[in-house]
């Protein structure tokens, strides 16, 4: 259990809930949509076709679309909108995918035309829209996967909620029409509540990711955690904020936070999230998140502009959170899961760790620092180990680690990409592939890489002094095999290369690097990949 190995941190917030200021936008099943109640002010079409509604709406919606098709020769690719007395509030908007057989389409047309659509209804003052959606065969979550885009759509960042309370709410509920025949009505209502519950993990990931440095610091971040667990959740929530434990069993996190450290509000945590769920566990996950509130690069400082959007470097943290929120609705059955949120500041300051030198690791390994820019992988290696050591003792373990590690897999894979690299034992079990597959099912797109022996021999320091080199100078943002070497990185330093399948005692690791899919400024993080995780690793124990 965390509480015999960590000190518990007892004080608790008032439960005014700041994760609540929000009240997620009530959503409802409509079962008719030729009657559907006059709770609902506009009707949201997403649609293939406009065969796939015949039989769903009245006449007169029909004949309105279809003489809309013969004037306009984008139809199939534009939003069309008019007015219409059969559907709520009379306002009909079509939101069209187009083609989606293509060789290189795929689920997300899906995602595109429900936010879209959604976007307009919001845009005409829409306060209750009813969105419809009516399957594929192509893709069997294209419901799913239209309503979550619907949701996101509806986020109103924490800041705003808290600053300005009549801003708190963009609509005041959703009712959802699954058209899908082939499936029952009370496979539609679990659909419902799951996306609904995926929905609420990611308002976790985008208010801790998406927060600015103040406002989430690493103490608020525990703040908002405690508080956002404090009540009957099934989650049980440890906290490091003792410079001496830290120091003794995270040093290299540590190391990191010397600089910031000097400053009460920026001073580090080491947050721990437990969940358990009912029956005899056959699984278990543990996953280390990156939670560096704000990146200035250390004393190898950022430069030319290049601070902007690292409040978002906690991303990894924040979505680790945002999982174990959704465990906290699903409560996923015979399934266990451990978290750490490793949150930090790397600051510039005259106690801050510099390159040449040389850290000992909760391992014992020594690592020679290459660039302070590369703080990520120090945030997350020791409690990594620690994880590791708890592996060592659970139920068919899988780790993670997700972070927006390096510049690299944006530059390689492009903006709406996670990269995910197992280790032997993972690869040996597919894990990588499992998640692209989830991933491709939900549209929380992965690319898959992989460590090799040159990016094993690129982290071997070349000294007598040293056994590991964290970075090369440019901080993995050029150069050859940028993405990969740091996961090499982290097995050396966290112990996991002796755990591999040459090993009596394999523990599969799976690293996921999100910098390019965790988003950017002016955007809303988009709390990947929360989706596609529990896609893979609880949709069948709650679906």
């Amino acid at each position: 259990m965390i509480s015999r190995h960590l000190s518990l941190l007892t004080h608790r917030l008032p439960y005014n809930s700041i994760f609540y200021r929000r009240f997620l936008t009530e959503v409802n099943l409509v079962k008719n949509l030729s009657s559907p109640s006059n709770n609902y002010d506009a009707l949201v079409i997403v649609a293939t076709e406009l065969d796939q509604i015949k039989e769903h709406v009245d006449s007169s919606v029909i004949q309105d679309l279809q003489a809309f098709n013969q004037l306009n020769k984008k139809f199939d690719k534009e939003i069309t909108l008019t007015i219409n007395n059969t559907v709520p509030g009379k306002r009909l908007i079509y939101s069209p995918t187009g083609k989606i057989n293509r060789d290189y389409d795929d689920v997300r047309r899906f995602t595109d035309a429900a936010s879209a659509g959604m976007k307009k209804a919001l845009s005409l003052g829409a306060k209750s829209p009813l969105i419809a959606t009516f399957g594929s065969k192509l893709y069997k979550q294209s419901s799913l996967v239209a309503l979550l885009s619907a949701l996101e759509t509806t986020y109103v960042p924490l800041q705003v909620r808290e600053d300005k309370p009549e801003r708190k709410t963009k609509v005041d509920r959703l009712g959802v029409y699954i058209g899908d025949t082939s499936s029952a009505s009370d496979s539609h209502e679990k659909l419902i509540n799951y996306a609904r519950a995926i929905e609420l993990g990611r308002v976790v990931g985008r208010d801790i990711g998406g927060s600015d440095p103040e406002r989430m610091a690493p103490p608020r971040v525990a703040d908002y955690v405690q508080d956002l667990f404090a009540q009957s959740s099934g989650i049980k929530i440890s906290i490091i904020k003792d410079l001496t434990e830290i120091e003794k069993k995270f040093p290299l996190f540590s190391a990191v936070n010397r600089a910031a450290n000097h400053i009460e509000r920026h001073q580090g945590r080491l947050i721990f999230l437990e969940y358990t769920g009912e029956g005899e566990i056959n699984s278990t996950a543990l996953l280390v998140g990156k939670g560096v509130t704000y990146d200035t690069g250390g004393l190898d400082i950022k430069t030319g502009g290049n601070m902007t959007s690292m409040s978002y470097d906690k991303c990894g943290a924040a979505n680790v959170a945002g999982f174990f929120k959704v465990l906290s609705e699903l409560k996923p059955k015979q399934f266990k899961a451990i978290g750490v949120l490793a949150v930090a500041r790397n600051s510039c300051g005259e106690d801050g760790y510099v390159t040449d030198e040389i850290l000992k690791a909760r391992t014992g390994v020594r690592i020679r620092i290459g660039n302070t820019d590369a703080e990520g992988r120090l945030v997350m290696a020791d409690s990594l180990c620690y994880m590791k050591e708890l592996a060592l003792k659970e139920i068919n373990p899988q780790l993670f680690t997700i972070a927006t590690l390096t510049g690299h897999a944006a530059r390689t894979y492009g903006d709406n990409y996670t990269v995910v690299m197992d280790n032997g034992p993972a690869r040996k079990n597919g894990i990588a592939q499992q998640l692209q597959s989830a991933g491709e099912e939900i549209g929380d797109l992965f690319e898959v890489s992989t460590v090799r022996r040159e990016d094993y021999d690129f982290v071997n320091d070349k000294s007598e002094v040293a056994d590991v080199l964290q970075c090369k100078k440019d901080a993995g943002n050029a150069g050859a095999r940028g993405h990969q070497y740091p996961a090499a990185f982290l097995a050396r330093a966290s112990g996991l290369d002796k755990h591999g399948c040459d090993s009596e005692k394999p523990l599969s690791y799976t690293h996921l690097d999100i910098a390019g899919s965790a988003g950017k400024l002016p955007n809303s993080p988009t709390a990947r990949p929360i989706p596609a995780l529990c896609h893979m690793l609880i949709a069948d124990r709650v679906l």
